[in-house]
């Protein structure tokens, strides 16, 4: 049993699916106690980085732009954006055309990897890397919060470099989501690859936390942050699906992997009206 409370509801977290998957009962956040071992590579095989580049840039580029035109609607152009764990710099690259940007990158093969493309980058992590007195007028997490153990310090922190009125926007896994449900179902049948695979099991940066939007909003408030707009994106991309599947799943056979590819497919325009498993939130600093 792990003897520690919700960051959202102070509540004790319960066993969950896994020795370390952990529940909120009251409020339903879950949490993880993996730990990140991002530029420890005599821990991990060498990453693909260009099949897992491939695999999701279409789905993430759409997600961006959706997104980037709602932050456009609370905050004029010319503002400093800073987007943490900028990764490959698809947001920075779409968000230029509108802010004076800046990213945070602390891995230490893909920040190389984007510094050649020019865009103004730093690596280390958040806050740590930024001076005290740097202040922006929006900060964006797109797939990263859920990936960082001490939530709390990070939203507080964000409170701290954030201009007045500043916009606080996360992008990140919603555990409303009918993929996340799903690999519940399969976890408790015994195939548990779903699941590992929706925490990011193994990977350098696992999932450590997992909410829904009501218990999202309900930390976030009690950080100083006020919601202005929520909504779900886009889970999934035919374009480059295949070579995502692979990427996640290098164990599994190829006809298992097609197999899984024709059901997605066959599936799509259901999946489309089915809740999706990433969602956003854009906030407000309180005064």
């Amino acid at each position: 049993m792990l003897d520690k409370a919700c960051p959202v509801c102070k509540s004790v977290m319960t066993a969950g699916n896994e020795p370390w998957h952990f529940v909120c009962k009251r409020c339903h956040y879950e949490m993880a106690t993996l730990l990140p071992t991002i530029n420890k590579t005599d821990l991990h095989r060498p990453l693909d980085e260009f099949s897992r580049e491939s695999g999701l840039r279409t789905v993430r580029n759409i997600n961006f732009k959706t997104l980037l035109n709602r932050i456009c609607t609370f905050t004029s152009n010319h503002h400093k954006l800073l987007d943490v764990g900028c990764a490959h710099g698809w947001f920075l690259e779409l968000a230029k055309n509108h802010f004076d940007v800046l990213g945070i990158e602390p891995d230490q093969t893909i920040f190389k990897q984007t510094l050649k493309l020019g865009l103004p980058i730093r690596m280390g992590y958040f806050p740590q890397i930024l001076s005290t007195d740097e202040k922006f007028d929006v900060i964006v997490f797109n797939d990263v919060i859920e990936h960082i153990p001490d939530i709390q310090s990070v939203l507080s922190a964000c409170n701290d470099h954030l201009k007045d009125d500043g916009l606080l926007v996360l992008n990140l896994p919603d555990s409303n989501g009918v993929f996340y449900r799903l690999s519940k179902i399969f976890n408790f049948i015994g195939m548990k690859g779903f699941f590992e695979r929706m925490w990011q099991v193994g990977m350098p940066s696992p999932h450590i936390h997992y909410f829904n939007q009501k218990n999202l909003g309900i930390l976030l408030a009690s950080q100083g942050f006020e919601v202005k707009d929520k909504g779900r994106l886009e889970t999934l991309s035919l374009d480059g699906l295949y070579t995502r599947l692979t990427y996640a799943n290098k164990k599994t056979r190829p006809i298992v992997t097609s197999l899984i590819y024709c059901l997605i497919f066959i599936a799509m325009p259901l999946l489309k009206i089915l809740p999706s498993d990433i969602a956003y939130v854009i906030t407000q600093k309180k005064k």
